[in-house]
């Protein structure tokens, strides 16, 4: 089997769609500006460092969900995705995503980014499977709380072994496989499979891809 996966953020993306979802919100009086925005830099200067801890960043990101009703955030996520999200995907993007749909057997987003703000944009891009951080649901409303093991670092590894058990597979029936990423903390996924791509990195995994020779490209020019 043929096994294609794209991180999302700063790949796919043009951009981060976890920090832009605090951001938008933000823009709406929905979140204290004073509060929270510099907690929302911060996390994201952690995070582009590889020294970001998630599950206090879960804490923080996904409070918010619980205050409002499901119908109220869909409502906003989809003023989020046309005033955020699809200005950050470019053309390449979308042609990478087709490409592979002709030359694997299966694709999927692979994100640290939690379900809900991802979904919809895993949709937009044509990818039915997305492996992501969840959130935790009672009665159809969010708790504000994560389920599961977050998707993020080595734990990617973990998630996609668990999606492929769930389709009755091992990672021994994978053949071939690809993971497109910008980051250094997905270095330990990108040393698991067999093509590698660096897309526009950070550069601490530019570094890494020019020492093994990985392929670097951009999709954003």
């Amino acid at each position: 089997m043929k096994l294609a996966l794209f991180d999302l953020d700063n790949t796919l993306l043009a951009g981060d769609s976890d920090f832009e979802w605090a951001q938008f919100l933000i823009s709406k009086g929905v979140l204290d500006r004073e509060v929270h925005e510099a907690k929302n830099r911060e996390f994201y200067e952690h995070y582009k460092a590889g020294t970001l801890d998630i599950h206090a960043f879960l804490d923080f990101q996904l409070k918010p969900l619980a205050r409002h009703p499901r119908a109220q955030l869909e409502a906003w996520h989809r003023e989020y995705m046309a005033t955020r999200i699809l200005p950050m995907i470019t053309d390449q993007a979308r042609a990478l995503v087709h490409e592979y749909r002709q030359k694997a057997d299966k694709l999927a987003i692979i994100t640290a980014t939690n379900r809900f703000v991802t979904a919809p944009i895993a949709r937009e891009f044509g990818v039915d499977q997305l492996i992501a951080t969840e959130v935790e649901e009672i009665g159809g409303e969010y708790t504000g709380r994560g389920t599961g093991i977050p998707c993020f670092k080595e734990h990617k590894i973990t998630r996609l072994e668990m999606w492929l058990s769930d389709q009755g597979l091992l990672w021994e029936d994978v053949t071939e496989s690809w993971f497109y990423s910008d980051s250094l903390n997905d270095l330990p996924l990108l040393s698991r499979v067999t093509h590698p791509v660096a897309v526009d990195p950070d550069d601490t995994l530019e570094a890494h891809a020019r020492l093994n020779g990985w392929p670097v490209i951009s999709l954003r020019k």
